[in-house]
């Protein structure tokens, strides 16, 4: 079997998924995972139905995982528990999962031999041409999951248990593709009503949705890979944070997250609560127009980098979920190499802004998404707070999401705040998406770093594709096209009575060994 390789997405997925929204894998028991705060198993005296209760901030209205929403939080959570993959990504690899295994016999040929238990959950089969149309599903989609595919030359069976993918060129994220990449019954769900009760394989069932309000899923009992521990599951959005925690400590729900960092300290003495803490695959960015002056000069970016103490925001705002940046990514990616952090050094900063003839400052704005993540705009007063200390008046523009996507977009802002998710957990989502001159995400164009993301991409050998991405993180750092000032940390928390869960560093855990005491 080859080593795993990672995966390659560019522009569309950006649109809709950004900030908190995070993405899921299925990577159970990363490296470095923590249990902070302790109790039994079963020690809660809450006794259950079967049935987990789980409360997501955010609303699920749509059930189409190769759709316009794929690659936000709540259709992954979704995903994770109602569809299968045929690769996954377990403890930081790529492994088997209804493909059993693989081989890479010419570079753009990838050859998958499938497992033959595998049931829909209509009890029908599935097979190879069931994955052969879900490949093709997803690269025609309007999705944002689509230009992982954008090198496909053509997906074809070899039998019922064989999947042959071609490729155009070498592509060395084809796995990392398919561990994104649910797999769903051909003939049926092009249906006009598919999506109202999707049949899928994984390992609970759709038996009731009201879409923005709740999920219920039933266990799928004869599941290929060992029936859930729970009887069901009922996913819930409840948006507000302070309702979601009341409703956990209540016992109503019995898992939710994520928690904002000053409730940890409170929630962690509650003796009926657990609290999980992880690395995670989200960081904050301040992105730079750099098509639009003064932003066009390297040094000018630099100071406003210097002006920042990232120390003091994480001490500040996030003292129990942030940790400060080394690199455009976040340490739990792989790809990642951490790089020299910008000192914070307001008087180096007015001699760089000096440097670049602007000694006497100057005056731009800054955009944000103001449902993007409960401190957003806390942060952003901040860094408004900080540069006008360097002579830099900001405009703070606080906009809806409809707004700021259409100005992001556009290019029409002078920074931009944000979050994001290295979806995953590999250097070419992130990297090779959103900062090549094509993408053209941020008025940004180095050919010197294009070069390496294509290589990066194309190569299957994984020390090669790391050594590449290493590069590529020293680029972006050195010449300061946005400021990386934190990386956070994944937390969860759940009811003392919740049994089998594990951390994960995305927002989309799976749930199939998750049950309450009885």
């Amino acid at each position: 079997m080859h080593p795993p390789a990672a995966p390659a997405v560019r522009r569309r997925d950006f649109l809709r998924w950004t900030g908190i929204t995070a993405v899921g894998l299925g990577a159970l028991g990363l490296p470095g995972c923590s249990v902070l705060s302790g109790g039994d198993s079963a020690s809660g005296g809450r006794g259950g139905s079967g049935v987990l209760t789980v409360a997501t901030q955010r609303s699920l209205d749509n059930l189409d995982p190769h759709g316009p929403f794929a690659a936000t939080e709540q259709i992954r959570l979704f995903g994770q528990q109602v569809f299968d993959t045929l690769v996954a990504r377990e403890g930081g690899q790529l492994v088997p999962a209804v493909a059993t295994s693989w081989e890479n016999p010419e570079p753009t040929v990838w050859r998958f031999t499938l497992r033959e238990d595998v049931t829909w959950h209509d009890g029908s089969p599935l097979t190879a041409e069931d994955a052969a149309y879900s490949v093709r599903r997803q690269a025609e989609a309007d999705s944002p999951l689509s230009n992982l595919w954008s090198a496909l030359s053509e997906v074809t069976t070899d039998g019922p248990a064989t999947l042959v993918v071609r490729t155009e060129q070498p592509l060395g994220t084809v796995l990392a593709n398919l561990s994104l990449l649910r797999l769903l019954p051909a003939g049926k769900a092009d249906a006009p009503d598919f999506f109202r009760s999707p049949i899928g394989s994984g390992p609970f069932r759709v038996t009731s949705f009201v879409p923005g309000d709740h999920l219920e899923l039933a266990a799928h009992t004869t599941y290929w890979n060992g029936a859930p521990a729970a009887g069901g599951l009922l996913l819930r959005s409840i948006p507000e944070v302070t309702t979601r925690i009341t409703a956990l400590e209540s016992g109503e729900v019995q898992l939710t997250w994520p928690l904002p960092s000053d409730q940890i300290a409170r929630l962690r003495q509650n003796g009926d609560l657990r609290l999980y803490d992880s690395p995670s695959y989200q960081h904050w960015f301040n992105w730079f127009n750099c098509s639009r002056a003064p932003f066009t000069d390297p040094r000018v970016r630099q100071a406003m980098w210097h002006a920042i103490d990232a120390e003091s925001l994480v001490a500040n705002v996030f003292p129990e979920t942030a940790a400060v940046a080394q690199a455009p990514i976040t340490s739990a990616v792989f790809g990642f190499a951490a790089q020299r952090p910008y000192a914070y050094d307001p008087q180096r900063a007015r001699d760089l802004l000096a440097e670049a003839g602007l000694a006497g400052g100057f005056r731009t704005s800054l955009i944000w998404n103001r449902t993007q993540a409960p401190q957003i705009r806390q942060v952003a007063e901040t860094f408004v707070s900080s540069w006008r200390e360097i002579g830099v008046e900001v405009v703070p523009q606080e906009l809806e999401e409809a707004q700021w996507l259409e100005r992001l977009l556009a290019l029409d802002w002078d920074m931009d705040l944000q979050t994001n998710v290295t979806a995953t957990g590999d250097a070419d989502y992130t990297l090779g998406r959103l900062y090549t001159s094509a993408a053209n995400r941020l008025g940004y164009a180095n050919p010197e770093l294009d070069t390496v993301l294509a290589g990066a991409r194309s190569s299957v050998d994984q020390a090669e594709r790391e050594r590449l991405y290493g590069r590529a993180c020293q680029i972006l750092w050195e010449d300061a096209v946005g400021i990386w000032p934190i990386e956070m940390r994944m937390n969860f928390a759940t009811t003392t009575d919740v049994t089998g869960f594990e951390p994960t560093p995305h927002e989309a855990p799976e749930l199939r060994t998750v049950n309450r005491a009885v």
